[in-house]
């Protein structure tokens, strides 16, 4: 999946990884381990100006989420996950998020999975 990240910078609440392909945002919540986030927001900038969001969250916190409705009575109970700009992901942690959106621009489904904003 090409090249790992350089290793990012903080930009107050964001944290800002610039890649050969993008510059990716994230949002991760105050001290929290940037190798252990598995739900953030991301925000996404191409070289041809265009911007693009998503949510990405690991497939572990979509269980924990589910199992979280089942007691609040969302989601029916907690029997489905659906959202429209939501990227689920096997591992946690900027780094592997951050694999994860140059492999999807490299096959060419980044545009198909992320929202895009300039629109």
């Amino acid at each position: 999946m090409g090249k790992s990240a350089e290793p990012g910078s903080w930009d107050g609440p964001w944290y800002r990884v610039r890649t050969e392909r993008f510059e990716a945002a994230f949002l991760p919540d105050v001290g929290e381990d940037l190798e252990a986030v598995d739900n953030v927001d991301v925000f996404v900038d191409l070289p041809d100006g265009s911007r693009w969001s998503a949510t990405v969250l690991t497939l572990a916190q979509v269980g924990i989420l589910m199992k979280r409705w089942a007691t609040s009575g969302e989601a029916l109970g907690g029997r489905y996950f659906w959202c429209s700009d939501r990227l689920i992901v096997r591992d946690a942690g900027v780094s592997a998020m951050t694999r994860v959106l140059t492999g999807l621009i490299e096959n060419g489904e980044f545009e198909q999975i992320l929202q895009r904003l300039d629109e």
